[in-house]
């Protein structure tokens, strides 16, 4: 007992006349002129220290700084890089024997970061390296690889009221960014210690912010950390914002392999706005281009909530177009991503079309995007699609393969484009390819050959029957108004090729076929302009009683010429009834020559 009582009173006199000798002889403000010339000689900047230092004993010992800042580079606005209101940083002192750090709290307040980009280029961390950063850093290297610790153990860290002020001379912006606070609480290695922050920033176009916390953990070899439970939420808000905006929330755990450069992520739940999703993401930091792994599940997406058409852009939409070119989309970021995409949504609604179960594969590596596969119900039918987009030259080229089968092509025209125009079940194959992703240029330089086939169907805005009749009572003379019957003539299948080339596409080999009529031709439609320019042939192969015709057409057989032009939006059918007449005309002489050879060959008694 008298050893440890000669021991305890040993340890407590040392911490004694270490306190007298730190007070009495060793004034820290005596070292503020060395520290501040050492400073100037590393970065030729100015490091002002205005209040006194002092320190902190028994448990712990530490210094308390105040008023310190750092200079920008001659000539910057402001003056100031840094500017710290006050800190503190207390160390247990007994811990340190046993090669252990304790830090009983570290502390920041009221620090102000001005990081200034001039115009010419340079910025406010030019020449903080100094000549000599690299002979100083090897010695501190050789000694932290061969430190060993036992333990690390912290009471606490706060830092709040920090700002950062990146300015732009160039561009004449400032974009602000506050962490008013960010906590961490008692830590030691292989312990869970929880974590707190909030944020916020301001830039030209919208304001961020944000809140969170979690806890974290950190393996003993250094090689490990583990966050877990972080819950994040942000608001962001700006005239370019959906909405003007947009509010999220993130619920995450995180592993990360310091050791082998890896990274982990398991989202729990992600809400953006009216969107929920959940996945996982992994990514492999240790190669020269990050390997990025993401498999994502996402619930129902409404573009069109998202992206009101406002007044605003409404109005552009009617201003006259502007006279500057427009000019390829920069993809090179692609060339800096290694990515492999696996996603599933349960909808996606865009410009008023609906879509349902997607199931996207998408990989992006040395500038090439390979769609590999997309799947999604699209109107009681299927859509499958795989396309690549190459993005190694300056003008990125493109290809896919699409086919839909089984979709019912009227309610999809009318929500995708306003068009009614035709109904029934539709399947659809097209290959294409093309370079140039401006718009216009997508459709002029566009190559592709398809197919399709609908079934049991109508083609709306015309009734072709009707149309027959008309014609053939005015042929007849009879003058009176058309009777209004709906515009509709309806098929059980219509057919045809297509090819696509300079905007155009080409169609040779329409087919038309019902109970009532046959109808064949060719023509084209114009991307670019919308223009429909169609010639074709319709005959009757039955009586168009229940059409309103008689038991008996007199054009049942004829070759009847229609001509279908106008728009996508408005298309025009017409009748060559010059031709029909001269049709009709041809077929009734016909008759007449049999009649007068049948009547002849009767009085010359069968020969």
């Amino acid at each position: 007992m008298k050893f440890i009582k000669w021991l305890l009173a040993l340890v407590v006199t040392l911490i004694l006349l270490v306190t007298v000798y730190l007070t009495v002889f060793f004034d820290p403000n005596d070292f503020k002129p060395e520290i501040v010339d050492a400073v100037k000689k590393q970065t030729g900047r100015e490091l002002v220290i205005a209040d006194d230092l002092s320190w902190t004993f028994f448990p712990v010992i530490g210094i308390n700084l105040g008023g310190v800042s750092l200079s920008n580079p001659e000539g910057f606005t402001p003056k100031a890089m840094l500017e710290v209101n006050k800190a503190v940083a207390e160390v247990a002192l007994m811990p340190l024997f046993s090669q252990q750090i304790e830090i009983a709290e570290l502390s920041l307040d009221g620090a102000t970061i001005n990081l200034v980009t001039r115009k010419n280029g340079t910025n406010s961390f030019d020449g903080l390296s100094g000549d000599n950063s690299k002979k100083a850093a090897t010695p501190a290297a050789e000694t932290s690889s061969n430190a060993k610790l036992n333990d690390i153990n912290i009471g606490g860290i706060s830092i709040t009221n920090t700002q950062i002020n990146m300015i732009d001379e160039a561009k004449k912006q400032t974009q602000v960014f506050t962490l008013k606070s960010f906590t961490l609480g008692e830590f030691a290695l292989e312990q869970f210690a929880p974590i707190a922050f909030e944020f916020s920033a301001t830039m030209p176009d919208m304001t961020v912010s944000s809140e969170g916390k979690g806890e974290l953990k950190l393996s003993r070899d250094f090689t490990q950390l583990v966050v877990n439970g972080l819950k994040i939420d942000t608001v962001v808000e700006g005239e370019s914002i959906p909405n003007k905006k947009l509010e999220t929330s993130i619920n995450l755990a995180t592993q990360i392999a310091l050791d082998k450069q890896q990274l982990s992520v398991d989202i729990a739940q992600l809400t953006a706005a009216s969107i929920t999703a959940a996945g996982k993401v992994g990514v492999n930091y240790a190669t020269k281009i990050p390997q990025i792994n993401a498999d994502f599940q996402v619930g129902d997406i409404d573009l069109d909530t998202l992206l009101p058409k406002t007044e605003t852009a409404a109005a552009t939409e009617q201003a006259p177009a502007a006279s500057t070119p427009a000019v390829e989309p920069d993809l090179s970021a692609l060339k800096q991503l290694d990515v492999k995409l696996k996603l599933t949504v349960k909808s996606i609604k865009v410009a008023n079309l609906s879509t349902q179960n997607w199931l996207m594969d998408v990989g992006i590596k040395n500038g090439v995007l390979d769609l590999t596969k997309l799947n999604a119900d699209l109107y009681q039918g299927k859509l499958l699609v795989s396309a690549q987009v190459d993005a190694r030259q300056a003008v990125a080229s493109y290809q896919f393969d699409k086919k839909v089968t089984g979709v019912q092509i009227r309610p999809l025209l009318k929500d995708a484009a306003d068009v009614d125009l035709l109904a029934g079940t539709a399947n659809f194959d097209v290959k294409g390819k093309g370079r140039s992703l401006i718009p216009e240029q997508l459709k002029k330089n566009l190559l592709a050959n398809g197919h399709f086939d609908i079934n049991d169907g109508a083609l709306y805005g015309v009734n072709i029957p009707q149309m027959i009749r008309s014609a053939q009572a005015k042929l007849k003379g009879d003058l009176s108004p058309e009777t209004k019957e709906e515009r509709k003539t309806d098929f059980s299948s219509l057919t045809g090729s297509f090819s696509l080339d300079n905007g155009v596409a080409t169609n040779p080999d329409l087919a038309m076929s019902s109970p009532l009529l046959r109808l064949a031709g060719k023509g084209t439609a114009n991307l670019l302009t919308e223009a429909l320019d169609y010639r074709l042939t319709t005959s009757l192969v039955s009586s168009l009683k229940g059409q309103g015709g008689s038991d008996k057409d007199a054009l049942a057989g004829i070759d009847i010429p229609l001509a279908i032009t106008g728009t996508f939006q408005k298309p025009e059918y017409a009748l060559d009834t010059k031709a029909l007449l001269n049709n009709q005309l041809k077929e009734e002489t016909d008759k007449a020559k049999e009649k007068l050879k049948d009547s002849l060959l009767k009085k010359l008694g069968g020969f």
